[in-house]
C-alpha cells in the first residue's frame, strides 16, 4: 500500500502539473493572462481546484476512495480532454525540462515526507517546479538575447524593418517581401512570429548574416511590449499601421494601444517611420502618414485598384489580393519600397503579381466551391470589410466563425449585425460568444458547433458547387 500511495501521489501532482503547464504554453507563460485573461475557467476547477480539494477530502475520508476517483475518472478525464483540444502540448525543450524538474521534486518532496505527514504536499512541489523553470528560463533569455544583440552588430550593412499595428501587421510584412525580394537580400520572421523572444530566437538560427533587410513584426499586449522589442532590434524604417480596439482588455484604452504602437518611433537608429493616420501622430522630418496620398480604391472578388500620388503625379496599382483594406497595407509597403530606392513601376509591376497571405482572405477553389480562407484575420474592422466585399457575391453565402475573441461584448452583436444580414448560412465554432450570436441571428440559418471535428460533415451536407464559404477567425478550442 506504501508504494501505492506514493506511486498515487507522483502521478497526481505530475497530472496537476500537466494541465497547468499546458495552460501556461497557450497563453506564452504569462501568470497574469493564465489567471486573468482564461477564457474557459471552468478548466481551472475541474482539472486544477477540484482535484486538490478531493484528493485532501477523500484521502481523510479512506484513501481507497481517492484511488478509485484517480484512476477511474480523473486520469480519463484529462486524457480525453488532451485528446480532443486542436492545440494540444507541445514537447519544447522548456516543457521536458520543466518535467524532469517537476519528477524530481515530487519524488524528492514524497520520500521527504512520507513518513512525517499523513497529507503529502501537493502545492510544494508544483512551486518549486515552476520556479525553477522560470529562473532558469530567464537566465536563457538574457544569454540569447546578449547572443543575438552582438548578432546583429556584426552585421553593419544590415537595414532593419519593424512592423507594428493592431491589424495588418503579417500582412504588410508579406506584402513587403515579396515587393523587395528580388531587388535585396531579404529575409522576414516567419508565420505570425513577433514576441521579443519568437525574435530572438528567429535571429540567432535563421538570420543569414548577408541579409541587406531585416523585416520583423512587433506584437503587444501591454504598454512597454513594443518598446522592449524597439530596444532590442533598433530599427532603421518602421511601419505603424492601422491602429484599433484589437486586444483591448489588455490595453483598456485607444489611446493606450496608440501610446503603445508608436513605442516603435523611440528606436536611437530610426531613419524613416511610415504611420497610418489613425495613429493621430503628425508628420516629421522622419515620419510620413502613408495613406494620405492613396486615392480611389476599387474592390471585388478578384482583386483591388488603387492610385497614389507622389510627386504630383498619379500611378494605378492593382493587386490580385482581396479586401479594400489591403490597399492601405500596401501603401505603406509601397512608400517603403519608394524609399529604399526601388524605381516606382517596377513596384507597379511587383504589386501586380503579389500573393495572397496564406489564411488571410486567400482564394481556393474546392469542388466547384468558391472558398475564402481568412482564418487569421481576428479584428472588427477586418472582419467587417470581408463581410462587405462577400456581399458582392449572388450565389449562398456561409460563414463559419467563432466571433471576435479578445473584444468586447457591444463589437461581438455589431459583428453578428452584420453576419445576419450578409449570409445565408452561419455557422459558430466554440462555445465563447455563441449566446450572443444565438440571441440576435436568425435561428433558421444558425448551426452552433462546440466541437470543430464536425464541420466537414456539416458542410457536406449543408453546401454545394456554387456556394461561397467564408472562414472568419479561427481560435482553438481552449478559447
Amino acid at each position: 500500500m506504501e508504494i501505492l500511495k506514493l506511486t498515487t501521489y507522483f502521478l497526481f501532482v505530475l497530472s496537476l502539473c500537466f494541465y497547468l503547464i499546458t495552460s501556461f504554453q497557450w497563453f506564452s507563460y504569462k501568470i497574469e493572462r493564465v489567471i486573468f485573461h482564461f477564457t474557459k475557467p471552468i478548466w481551472h476547477i475541474w482539472f486544477f481546484v477540484v482535484p486538490i480539494i478531493l484528493y485532501f477530502g477523500l484521502n481523510f475520508l479512506n484513501k481507497n476512495l481517492f484511488y478509485i476517483y484517480f484512476y477511474l475518472i480523473n486520469i480519463p478525464i484529462l486524457f480525453f480532454w488532451h485528446k480532443k483540444l486542436d492545440k494540444k502540448l507541445v514537447f519544447t525543450q522548456r516543457v521536458k525540462f520543466f518535467f524532469i524538474i517537476s519528477c524530481l521534486a515530487t519524488i524528492f518532496c514524497g520520500i521527504l515526507l512520507f513518513k512525517k505527514t499523513e497529507f503529502l504536499p501537493v502545492f510544494l512541489p508544483i512551486i518549486i517546479s515552476f520556479t525553477i523553470s522560470f529562473i532558469f528560463e530567464d537566465y536563457k533569455t538574457k544569454f540569447f538575447i546578449k547572443t543575438a544583440t552582438k548578432k546583429l552588430a556584426t552585421m553593419q550593412n544590415l537595414t532593419i524593418i519593424e512592423i507594428t499595428a493592431s491589424y495588418g501587421k503579417t500582412s504588410i510584412k508579406n506584402f513587403l517581401y515579396q515587393i523587395l525580394k528580388d531587388d535585396f537580400k531579404c529575409y522576414k520572421t516567419p508565420r505570425s512570429v513577433n514576441t521579443l523572444m519568437g525574435l530572438v530566437k528567429d535571429i540567432n538560427e535563421n538570420l543569414s548574416l548577408d541579409t541587406q533587410i531585416y523585416i520583423a513584426e512587433a506584437g503587444a499586449r501591454k504598454n512597454g511590449d513594443i518598446a522592449e522589442i524597439t530596444k532590442f532590434l533598433k530599427p532603421n524604417i518602421v511601419i505603424v499601421g492601422e491602429v484599433g480596439e484589437q486586444h483591448i482588455e489588455y490595453f483598456k484604452t485607444i489611446e493606450n494601444i496608440k501610446k503603445t504602437k508608436l513605442e516603435a518611433l523611440n528606436s536611437p537608429n530610426l531613419k524613416a517611420a511610415f504611420i497610418h493616420s489613425s495613429t493621430d501622430k503628425k508628420e516629421d522630418d522622419k515620419s510620413k502618414i502613408y495613406d494620405l496620398n492613396l486615392i480611389d480604391i476599387k474592390a471585388n472578388l478578384y482583386g483591388i485598384k488603387f492610385k497614389m500620388k507622389f510627386d504630383d503625379e498619379i500611378y494605378q496599382f492593382k493587386a490580385p489580393i482581396l479586401g479594400k483594406f489591403n490597399a492601405y497595407n500596401l501603401a505603406a509597403c509601397i512608400n517603403v519600397a519608394k524609399y529604399l530606392g526601388m524605381d516606382i513601376n517596377n513596384i507597379i509591376k511587383k504589386v501586380s503579381n503579389l500573393k495572397s497571405v496564406e489564411h488571410r482572405l486567400q482564394k481556393i477553389e474546392a469542388k466547384g466551391k468558391f472558398i475564402i480562407d481568412d482564418s487569421f484575420n481576428g479584428n472588427f474592422e477586418g472582419m467587417s470589410k470581408s463581410y462587405e466585399l462577400v456581399s458582392q457575391y449572388e450565389g449562398k453565402k456561409v460563414i463559419i466563425t467563432p466571433g471576435i475573441v479578445e473584444a468586447t461584448k457591444e463589437m461581438n452583436e455589431a459583428l453578428a449585425k452584420k453576419i445576419n444580414e450578409i449570409f445565408d448560412l452561419i455557422i459558430i465554432t466554440g462555445s465563447l460568444n455563441a449566446e450572443i450570436f444565438k440571441n440576435i441571428i436568425d435561428e433558421n440559418k444558425l448551426i452552433i458547433l462546440k466541437d470543430k471535428r464536425y464541420l466537414t460533415k456539416i458542410l457536406g451536407e449543408k453546401t454545394k458547387a456554387g456556394d461561397l464559404i467564408l472562414f472568419s477567425n479561427d481560435a482553438p478550442s481552449f478559447i
